[in-house]
C-alpha cells in the first residue's frame, strides 16, 4: 500500500450528508496523488451548486489530513458529467424504475401514518419528534410532512434559516433528496414555496393528492426502516389519498384527554381502517403536568386517550395507549426552537414519554401476514 493508497482509502469512507452514503462508493473520487507530505486529492459533486459541496470538501480534507505523514492537502473540485449522473441515478434505485413508489406492500419499510381527529393537539411534535426518538436508536428514518395546508415539519426539525425558509431538496436529475435534521430525512411542501407565497398553500383534493404521490415517488428517502407520514387533521382528502397509495400502513392517532378532541379522533381510526390500515394504538398529548408540590395540572383534563383506545378496540384487534405525553414548556420551547425535545432535553417528562413510544414502536415490528417474503424455494 503506497501513500495515495492510503489516503484514497481515508477519502473514500467519507460520507456524503445527503446521500448518507460513502463518497468512494458514489464514484465520487478522482485522481489522488502524494508528493511528500502533501495529497492532491480529486473528487466531483453530483450537481453545479450542491449545498453540501462546503462540507464535503471539508471532510475530504480532514480525512486526507488524517493519514500519517499527511501535513498538508489540496482538493481539486468538480461536477459530474451527464452521464455520470445517470449512471448514479441508476444505482441509487438499485434497478427500480422512475416514479415507482418503493413503499409498497413488500417493502421492507414499516410505514406508519400520525392522524388526529382535529387540529391543535400537537400530532406533528409528537411526529417529529418520534421520528427522532426513532432515529436516535439506530433505526433510517423518513418524515413526509402530509400536513400540506399546515405544514410545520421543517420547524420542528430546525430545517428552516433565520428567515423561516427552509431549503430546497438537491435535485440529481428527476430525484429529488430530502433534507435531514436530526438524522430524520423529511421533506414538506413547505421547502418548495418561493418568495411571495406568504407560506399559504390554497389547493383542492387533485393538487393534494398528487402532492402526496410526487413524495411517495420522486424523493429518494433510500433503505428506510421506518417511514412516519404527519397528516394532516380530520378525515379529508389527503386521508383518502394515503389509504389508497397505501392500504397496508399503521396508523397512531393522537388526542388530547379533552373529550372534544378524544370523541373526534375516533373518526380518523375508524376511516383509516376502512381502508385496510391497522391502528397500531394512540398517544395522549398534553396530559396532566406534575407540578414542583407533587400535585397534578390536568389542564385538558383526564381520560381522552384511554377512551380513544377503548373505541377503537375490536374483538379481533386490540388497540392500546401507547403514550401519555404530558404537559411540557420544554416540549412547546424546544419546538419553536427547531430542537426535538428528546434530542435537546432527553430527560424532560415528555420526552421520556415520547422515548419510550419509540421504543414500543420499535418492539412492535411489522405484520408479516399476507406479504410475500423476498427468498426463493430450491
Amino acid at each position: 500500500m503506497t501513500a495515495a493508497d492510503d489516503v484514497r482509502r481515508a477519502v473514500s469512507a467519507v460520507s456524503d450528508p445527503e446521500l448518507r452514503r460513502p463518497i468512494g462508493d458514489l464514484d465520487m473520487v478522482r485522481d489522488i496523488a502524494v508528493d511528500g507530505t502533501t495529497a492532491r486529492v480529486g473528487i466531483v459533486l453530483t450537481i453545479v451548486g450542491c449545498p453540501a459541496a462546503r462540507r464535503i470538501e471539508q471532510d475530504v480534507r480532514d480525512a486526507a489530513a488524517s493519514v500519517p505523514g499527511i501535513t498538508d492537502v489540496a482538493v481539486e473540485v468538480g461536477v459530474m458529467t451527464p452521464a455520470e449522473r445517470r449512471a448514479l441515478t441508476e444505482r441509487l434505485r438499485a434497478g427500480r424504475p422512475a416514479r415507482v413508489m418503493p413503499f409498497g406492500p413488500d417493502s421492507l419499510t414499516r410505514v406508519i401514518a400520525v392522524t388526529s381527529g382535529k387540529g391543535g393537539v400537537g400530532k406533528s411534535t409528537v411526529t417529529a419528534n418520534l421520528a427522532v426518538a426513532l432515529a436516535r436508536r439506530g433505526l433510517a428514518v423518513g418524515l413526509i410532512d402530509a400536513d400540506v395546508h399546515g405544514f410545520s415539519i421543517p420547524g420542528l426539525l430546525g430545517l428552516v434559516d433565520e428567515a423561516g425558509r427552509a431549503p430546497q431538496p438537491t435535485r440529481i436529475d428527476d430525484l429529488m433528496l430530502p433534507p435531514v435534521g436530526y438524522d430524520v430525512k423529511a421533506i414538506s411542501i413547505g421547502m418548495f414555496l418561493r418568495e411571495g407565497d406568504g407560506g399559504a398553500v390554497a389547493w383542492r383534493g387533485p393538487m393534494l393528492h398528487r402532492t402526496v404521490q410526487q413524495f411517495l415517488t420522486d424523493v429518494f428517502f433510500g433503505d428506510l426502516d421506518v417511514l412516519l407520514i404527519d397528516m394532516p387533521p380530520g378525515t379529508g382528502d389527503v386521508a383518502i389519498s394515503v389509504g389508497q397509495l397505501l392500504p397496508h400502513a399503521e396508523v397512531i392517532v393522537v388526542t388530547t384527554p379533552q373529550a372534544a378532541a378524544s370523541d373526534v379522533a375516533v373518526r380518523s381510526g375508524l376511516v383509516a381502517r376502512q381502508t385496510g390500515q391497522r391502528v397500531l394504538g394512540v398517544v395522549e398529548n398534553m396530559a396532566a403536568l406534575t407540578l414542583r408540590d407533587g400535585t397534578a395540572l390536568d389542564l385538558f383534563g383526564s381520560g381522552g386517550g384511554a377512551e380513544v383506545a377503548a373505541a377503537l378496540t375490536t374483538e379481533a384487534e386490540a388497540v392500546p395507549l401507547l403514550a401519555s405525553v404530558p404537559l411540557s414548556p420544554a416540549l412547546r420551547a424546544d419546538g419553536d426552537a427547531g430542537t426535538p425535545v428528546v434530542a435537546a432535553h432527553p430527560e424532560d417528562p415528555a420526552a421520556r414519554a415520547i422515548t419510550e413510544l419509540a421504543a414500543s414502536v420499535a418492539a412492535a415490528g411489522r405484520r408479516l401476514a399476507g406479504r410475500a417474503l423476498p427468498f426463493t424455494p430450491h
